[in-house]
């Protein structure tokens, strides 16, 4: 998986046929994004168990963006940043990349129950924060106070596709096995796009020391801390075992790619943003087997009942 993001990396090096990294980046996670990632969410919400556990999910997801978005607002303030500094290290520390990585990372490691819970955990609760509490925060901080209080959530295909998997599951329905096949083709494609498209928007500013001195802590903070956070967490929300890993390991995944576009919009730092999700994706590689192998050793999660 990790070579496959070192491909997208190179795409941006290379320039194959001419064609620019963030251009491509674009169209592929548009595919995935209107295409691909419904089909998933249609295919595996549709028959799942949906019930107490699922506002769980949702209660796990708060609190963790709660807490990274207090700790950044902590570090921000007493470090007295810049406000489109500020807004960047803010961005980058509250919201995990849960869906571009953690999706297929989890698919891949522990099977189609754990892509179920990670579409949970992303459209009841993260994404509604990012398109909330996210893009009103970039907006105070940011140079540019442009555009209207956010509506968007609305224009997500992924959650329609939710809401109408949710509909023909409580129903009791069953998609034709010609339409489910159709689902089960392009789901295969999410975790391939998924990654090819991270590595493209990987890029490494060429500045110094005003980039470089935020680095370190929202390392710590993003990958170490709040992931640690989280395994008490889910002990005490009753998540035991490989749920509890799997929680734990979307906690602890590096800042989110969608917080490029938010600061290109409203006027934060954007390559401070990009640098610490460079630098975080990178080092996820050595974090994340670390939180996976918590629960390999037999480790208990703390406060587990």
């Amino acid at each position: 998986m990790f070579l496959l993001i070192l491909c997208g990396a190179g795409w941006r090096l290379l320039r194959p046929a001419g064609l620019e990294a963030d251009r491509t980046r674009r169209v592929l996670t548009a595919v995935v994004y209107y295409l691909f990632l419904p089909a998933l969410i249609l295919k595996l919400m549709s028959r799942a168990e949906l019930g107490g556990e699922s506002l769980r999910i949702a209660l796990f997801g708060f609190a963790v963006m709660g807490l990274g978005g207090m700790i950044a607002a902590a570090y921000v303030f007493g470090r007295r940043l810049p406000p489109p500094q500020a807004g960047a290290v803010w961005l980058a520390v509250t919201f995990p990349n849960v869906t571009f990585l953690g999706l297929p990372v989890l698919l891949e490691t522990f099977g189609d129950w754990a892509a179920l819970l990670v579409i949970q955990l992303d459209l009841f609760s993260f994404t509604p924060a990012v398109l909330s509490v996210g893009v009103a925060v970039a907006r105070t901080l940011g140079r540019k106070n442009e555009g209207r209080p956010v509506n968007a959530l609305l224009r997500v295909p992924p959650l329609w596709a939710a809401i109408v998997a949710v509909g023909v599951n409580l129903a009791g329905w069953h998609w034709p096995a010609w339409l489910s096949n159709l689902f089960d083709l392009l789901a295969q494609g999410v975790t391939l796009l998924m990654l090819l498209s991270l590595g493209l928007a990987l890029e490494w500013p060429g500045e110094g020391r005003r980039l470089w001195s935020h680095v370190l802590p929202v390392v710590v903070l993003r990958l170490l801390l709040i992931p640690l956070a989280a395994t008490w967490l889910v002990g005490w929300l009753g998540f035991t075992g490989i749920k509890a890993a799997a929680l734990a390991m979307e906690a602890g995944m590096p800042s989110m790619l969608f917080g490029i576009v938010l600061c290109d919009r409203f006027g934060l730092d954007s390559r401070l943003y990009a640098l610490l999700v460079t630098v975080t994706t990178l080092l996820a590689v050595v974090t994340l087997p670390l939180w996976y192998a918590w629960q390999g050793a037999g480790i208990p999660w703390p406060g587990a009942r």
